[in-house]
């Protein structure tokens, strides 16, 4: 694949963590943005105990708030971490294969540990697990796509021209047959997050986590374009990208952002359409949805270049300790959602100030503990566990 410049090289015999020397920032910096609007999301569906977590007749600054999580957040962020789980995957294989392990074996025991983690995430915590799909997906992808050649897989970017030319006949479709009307959003209810014991959730959650993991295993498509990128490395030497990289940034988010754009006028009570309609602006909101993770990575890319080793700001480095953390985040945050909102915990839900907020502060937190943990070089404790069940001692 040639040399990265502006970074060390990991030595081929390395085995363990990388360490921090000799990690590339951008794909830290993502994980630990994004999980910020992973927070926005998940806070918003436990508040309203259903999806997409919205309050349906929204007044004064609600009003933006419920603009901002449709065009921005819902259905767009999840992807970043689709893609980035396929840069990762690609990233450990190769330093596997430099240090002569058991590539195949270890990726293998890895995911099928990541299926048994969401697996008990989804039974104890939160039925919107996505640690099992990424550990179903990592498997396949292991078997079937990993040591296949560049010809292979340049396939995955026909594939998203296909979603492209799909999201363009849905918009179309859209502007045709949209009529008015006085349809809301509504949220579909989830059982789990509205039961009245905890009893009640985990067996609401054992119905419910399995149909959400089928419905979003479909992201393989955006694994595998990850996958075509930590290939080429772009991350890793962003500088040598940088025309992708603007492209890419620019593009897929704004057909994120237009797409979801007649969804999150109505979200917000600017415009009024009937029911069809409103089933049409929903549908293209999240097809469009996948866009937002190339382009919100290729975005996190370019700012990793504003940010060389050496002059990155401590708040820069404190988020990218948390993308290094991304699993601990991530499961805290739903440790954090169970606390507040459930009925038979605090029951702060309701509101989308309350759930804005919580989201935001439970970020900070975790960027905060997370910059604490790097200061004394201890990885998070899922981290630790994963890798502890994934190579031994």
């Amino acid at each position: 694949m040639g040399q990265t410049t502006g970074m060390p090289l990991l030595p081929a015999t390395t085995k363990g963590p990388v360490p921090r020397a000799y990690r590339a920032l951008a794909p830290d910096l993502a994980r630990g943005g994004m999980l910020l609007f992973i927070a926005l999301a998940n806070a918003a569906n436990f508040a309203f105990a259903g999806q997409p977590g919205l309050d349906g007749a929204p007044y004064g600054f609600q009003r933006v708030i419920n603009f901002f999580l449709v065009a921005f957040v819902d259905s767009r962020a999840y992807p970043v971490f689709a893609l980035m789980f396929g840069y990762g995957l690609v990233q450990l294989a190769r330093r596997s294969d430099a240090a002569g392990t058991a590539t195949r074996r270890i990726l293998l025991r890895r995911n099928a540990w990541l299926v048994g983690f969401g697996a008990a995430h989804a039974t104890l915590l939160y039925y919107g697990d996505f640690l099992g799909a990424y550990g179903i997906v990592g498997i396949l992808a292991t078997l079937l796509l990993l040591r296949r050649g560049d010809r292979f897989h340049s396939a995955v970017l026909w594939l998203w021209g296909l979603q492209l030319a799909s999201v363009a006949v849905l918009a179309g479709r859209l502007v045709v047959d949209a009529k008015g009307g006085d349809a809301a959003v509504t949220n579909s209810p989830n059982p789990s997050l509205a039961a009245t014991s905890y009893g009640n959730s985990v067996v609401d959650r054992l119905a419910e986590w399995p149909a959400h993991t089928a419905a979003v295993l479909p992201f393989i498509v955006v694994v595998w374009l990850g996958m075509w990128s930590g290939r080429r490395r772009i991350l890793e030497d962003p500088a040598a990208h940088r025309v992708l990289l603007r492209c890419v940034a620019a593009g897929g988010l704004a057909v994120a952002f237009l797409g979801g754009l007649p969804y999150a006028l109505v979200a917000a009570g600017a415009i009024h359409v009937d029911t069809a309609t409103l089933e049409a602006t929903a549908y293209l909101h999240s097809a469009s949805g996948m866009s937002g993770g190339p382009g919100y990575v290729a975005l996190f890319g370019l700012l990793a270049l504003r940010f060389p080793k050496g002059r990155q700001l401590s708040s820069v480095e404190a988020v990218a300790a948390l993308g290094r953390r991304s699993l601990s985040g991530y499961l805290l945050q739903s440790v954090a959602w169970t606390a507040l909102f459930v009925p038979f915990t605090l029951d702060l839900g309701g509101s989308t100030y309350t759930a804005f907020a919580a989201a935001v502060a439970v970020w900070i937190v975790s960027v905060l503990a997370a910059g604490a943990l790097e200061a004394r070089g201890q990885r998070g404790p899922a981290e630790w566990l994963l890798r502890r069940l994934t190579y031994g001692r």
